[in-house]
């Protein structure tokens, strides 16, 4: 049964969407290993949905594969264009340590991508907003 099915908590695993160049509007999605093990078998599906202009707006869905996500490091997942900041940004990643299979959903709300809430985003080196 469902109740049966062991979901482990994810933790040590981040996305970040930084700011490549303060002069430019290019902002690119990171998957963030802060573990100790590698990640395998990573599946990434990202979609944004809201209201703009009082119509609902839903994006495509884009789906990423990374086989292997090394220890203590990252990988881009896409570029974002800042029009999509006024919706929630949504990022359902899936993967494997060891035998066992984890999941979490990522949502970036409406706004939420603004400079007060950028950090220094670690190991990447450049500042952003994450969430982990």
């Amino acid at each position: 049964m469902k109740a049966d099915i062991h979901y482990p908590e994810v933790q040590g695993v981040a996305i970040a969407i930084i700011q490549e160049d303060k002069k430019d509007s290019f902002w690119d999605v990171y998957l963030i290993n802060l573990r100790e093990e590698a990640l395998k078998n990573v599946l990434i599906s990202s979609k944004g949905y809201g209201i703009d202009k009082g119509e609902d707006v839903k994006t495509s869905i884009l789906r990423h594969y990374f086989p292997n996500v090394e220890p203590k490091n990252f990988v881009k997942i896409e570029p974002i264009d800042p029009l999509l900041f006024k919706l929630s940004n949504e990022y359902w990643v899936s993967f494997y340590v060891g035998q066992e299979i984890y999941d979490k959903k990522y949502i970036f709300l409406p706004e939420s991508i603004i400079p007060d809430h950028l950090i220094d985003v670690p190991l990447i080196g450049k500042r952003g907003v994450m969430i982990r």
